[in-house]
């Protein structure tokens, strides 16, 4: 042991396994760089972002004009095309929130949720799934 304290680490400073008090920055998601050359302007360059949002805004703005079934299925349809995109594409931009698999199971799980409900939507549902409709039935029993 030094005269500092540490075990020979350097002059004052003590090696620690806790994390700092203020973080200065953050590491950027894997595949979380540009989605096209930086020659190109700023909207091209996160065009995967661009996809999704633009797809989940036609949604929105389909099911606000009384078209719910078609502008859930459309949401729901762009969260599935952002998993998909962030499986294939090695460089998504700003779609990379967290881990590839997190943003992956993330966006499908939401996607697929969304699509399954504008399916079975009341009234007269595109998918029926029975035990579903009995387990409602027996739990709403008195």
């Amino acid at each position: 042991m030094s005269a500092d304290g540490g075990h020979g680490q350097g002059a004052g400073r003590r090696a620690t396994r806790r994390f700092p008090l203020f973080t200065r920055d953050t590491a950027r998601p894997e595949g979380g760089g540009r989605a096209a050359s930086k020659d190109l302007p700023a909207p091209a360059r996160q065009w995967p972002i661009l996809v999704v949002l633009a797809t989940v805004a036609m949604g929105l703005l389909l099911t606000s004009l009384d078209q719910f079934r078609v502008g859930a299925l459309l949401i729901g349809a762009g969260l599935l095309a952002g998993a998909a995109m962030r499986w294939v594409l090695p460089s998504v931009g700003m779609l990379a929130v967290r881990s590839r698999f997190t943003d992956i199971v993330t966006y499908g799980v939401l996607g697929l949720a969304i699509v399954l409900l504008a399916l079975m939507a009341q009234p007269k549902p595109w998918l029926v799934i029975p035990f579903l409709k009995d387990t409602l039935h027996f739990t709403m029993k008195s």
